[in-house]
Formats: C-alpha cells, sequence, structure tokens
C-alpha cells in the first residue's frame, strides 16, 4: 500500500511519551523513522513488563521505527548523527531542556546547516519563563495547568487516567509537522516547531479559563456529571451498572422525559423548566433520574433510551472496553511475539494501517550505520 509519508526521514532524538507519540504517527504513515537511543535504551522500555514482557507504552509508542543505539557525547557517533540530519527531514527531540543544544544539536544551528530541515523541540513548559528549566512530566503538568482541580469528585482533585498531557503534546507536534512540510513544499525551506505539554494542556483548558474569568466562578468537580448541564451525568440500575445520559438542549429534555422518564408533562414543572432551573435544582433533578433508573436494569434502561432517541453510554471497566463493539485492533510484531494494540484512529480508504515492528534496543545499529558512513 503506499503510504503518505514514504520516503521521508524523520530523526528522533525521544524518550518517554509526548516525542514518542509524534513519530510514531510519522512512522505509521510510511516515514522512515529512526529512534537514536541510549544504548540501555529509552528509559520507557522499564516503564512495565505487561506485554509479553515488554512495556505497555514502549509497545505502543515505537512500533515502526529503526532503533539506533548511539552516545551522541561521542565525536564518532556525533558525526554519524550529522550525517543522517544532512539527509533528513525532520529532527525531533525531548531531551532535558538544553541538552540538545550543549551536545551540538541546536534547533536553529542545525537548521542554518540543513536548511531544509524541520526541526521539533519538545519540552514540559516552553521557553522563557521561569518554568523553562523544570523537569515536567505529565501528571505535573496536569496539576500546574488546572486540569487536575477541574477533574474528579467534589471531595478533591484528581488525574485524568492516561498521560493527556505527553498525548496531547505530540498530537500537536505531529500536525504542526504536517504543517510545516506543506509550507516547505512551497518554500523550500525547513520550520522550527517548539511544543510544550502544558501549552498544548492549556489551549485545551481554554473553556474553564474563559469561563471563570468571565464569571468569577471556577468550573466545580462534579465526578460523572457535567457542570452546567442538568441532568446530565452516570446513573445506577438495579443490577448496579452505571449509565450515562447527555441532554444537550429542551428537546432532547422532552424526549427524555416523554421516552424514559414516562412523565412528558415533567418539562412544565416548576425547577424543570429550563436548564438555568434544572442546575439551580440539580439535587432534586438528580435524585428524580436516579429513581426511574433504580427501576430497570441495564439491558432494559439502554434498550429504552435507545427507543427514546437519548445520547447515553455505559460507564465501562477495561474487560468492558476490550469487549466493546466499537473498538479496532491490530497486530505488531516485537522480540517478544505479536502484540494486539488498538489501532490507530485514522482509517484510510477503508483499511487499518500496517504496523511496523517494535524494535529491540539497537536493532537496526549496524543498518543505519552502513546507510550512512
Amino acid at each position: 500500500m503506499n503510504q503518505p509519508l514514504s520516503g521521508l526521514l524523520v530523526v528522533a532524538l525521544e524518550q518517554a511519551v509526548a516525542a514518542p507519540y509524534c513519530s510514531s504517527r510519522l512512522a505509521d504513515a510510511g516515514a522512515r523513522v529512526i529512534k537514536i537511543e541510549r544504548p540501555e535504551g529509552d528509559f520507557a522500555r522499564g516503564y512495565d513488563k505487561s506485554v509479553g514482557g515488554l512495556a505497555s507504552y514502549f509497545v505502543w509508542l515505537n512500533r515502526g521505527k529503526q532503533s539506533l543505539a548511539a552516545d551522541i557525547k561521542k565525536p564518532d557517533d556525533a558525526a554519524l548523527l550529522h550525517r543522517i540530519l544532512s539527509k533528513a527531514d525532520v529532527f525531533i527531540q525531548n531531551l532535558a531542556p538544553g541538552a540538545a543544544a550543549r551536545a551540538g544539536f541546536g534547533s536553529n544551528d542545525l537548521r542554518a546547516k540543513y536548511p531544509r530541515l524541520i526541526t521539533v523541540d519538545i519540552s514540559g513548559y516552553g521557553e522563557g519563563n521561569s518554568y523553562a528549566d523544570m523537569k515536567a512530566y505529565d501528571l505535573l503538568v496536569q496539576a500546574e495547568s488546572g486540569l487536575a482541580q477541574i477533574t474528579g469528585h467534589p471531595a478533591g482533585p484528581g488525574r485524568v487516567g492516561v498521560s493527556v498531557c505527553d498525548i496531547a503534546c505530540g498530537m500537536n507536534a505531529h500536525a504542526g509537522i504536517l504543517e510545516a512540510l506543506i509550507q516547505r513544499s512551497i518554500t523550500g525551506r525547513g520550520t522550527g516547531l517548539e511544543v510544550s505539554l502544558f501549552g498544548a494542556l492549556a489551549d485545551w483548558m481554554n473553556v474553564p479559563l474563559l469561563y471563570w474569568e468571565g464569571t468569577g466562578v471556577e468550573p466545580p468537580r462534579v465526578g460523572l456529571a457535567h457542570p452546567s448541564i442538568c441532568p446530565y451525568g452516570a446513573f445506577a440500575t438495579k443490577d448496579g451498572a452505571l449509565v450515562l445520559i447527555s441532554i444537550q438542549n429542551e428537546r432532547e429534555f422532552a424526549n427524555f422525559c416523554a421516552g424514559f422518564m414516562g412523565e412528558p408533562d415533567l418539562p412544565k414543572r416548576p425547577g424543570y423548566e429550563s436548564n438555568v432551573q434544572r442546575c439551580e435544582n440539580r439535587p432534586e433533578v438528580d435524585a428524580h433520574v436516579a429513581h426511574r433508573f433504580a427501576q430497570m436494569t441495564r439491558d432494559e434502561a439502554t434498550a429504552t433510551l435507545r427507543e427514546a432517541g437519548v445520547a447515553f453510554g455505559l460507564v465501562n471497566d477495561l474487560p468492558g472496553l476490550a469487549r466493546h463493539p466499537a473498538l479496532r485492533r491490530t497486530e505488531v510484531a516485537t522480540e517478544m511475539g505479536a502484540a494486539s494494540i488498538v489501532a490507530p484512529a485514522v482509517i484510510r480508504n477503508g483499511e487499518n494501517p500496517h504496523l511496523g515492528a517494535v524494535p529491540a534496543i539497537g536493532q537496526h545499529s549496524d543498518l543505519i550505520r552502513r546507510d550512512f558512513a
């Protein structure tokens, strides 16, 4: 299958999550991605051993890459990296702040030397501020960005259960690279991109920030509910399942009352007449809806919601996700055998992309050293 980025050469001086997420998407699209690893390997290889002895993060984010074990502080390896960069299209790095520049691989210098090169510097907090030299890991940035403060139960702040700051940063870097490739096709020159974990997540925090600045009120933590729409939350059925409903407007509320609650006149009752009134009357509204759910099994509730045209979702656990009818999976080869992972979200021409193998440490060192001798 002809892939959209076939022929593109990407050099990734990367570790952990954000940069590997970005470069994995380039590899999925056919780019040759050379991952530069320390001789002991990317430290994400040691996060766990849940995938046949390999780390779940590493298997997910490093398929389709070539691994070069090198020490860029050594002159021979530094010279090799420069030879590769002289032919590369994209250079991605997420080392500690200033580390790449100190090793002779600062982005501005590289683009001056290789004008067509697109450079991507991924950091925790960006440059030019008092946090620039701070170490930044995902949960730290969830806290610093205010995300943790608006997430979780009213009892206290909560962590989003996946590395959302790293992923948001990697997604932004990937989009920026594709834009820079289009620009280079017009101008012939590369671009310097800078993306931070904090900047990516702060962008996602626009709505709560603007809401607070406009009203002086911070969105409350409401668990599996919506801070400004009611009813919108999770309700327990009599067999212990949690069903989350989403009511977006008055028409949908009327359908919900008639088709699920069996009370077509409920929208005319005081405290139920508009979303604003329902939010002010939330304890009563939620209790009334909860009573109806508690009379039904999960299957009865979901069938009735479907018939009424009400938006809903089951609050699944991981076994529920594994069985989900919309879940698409694919296999990747690893040194420990095939691993089944969730397929990438983008489907091209009706087909899941073919994913390359997850490399062992330095698996392609000899090949790469020959190619760029």
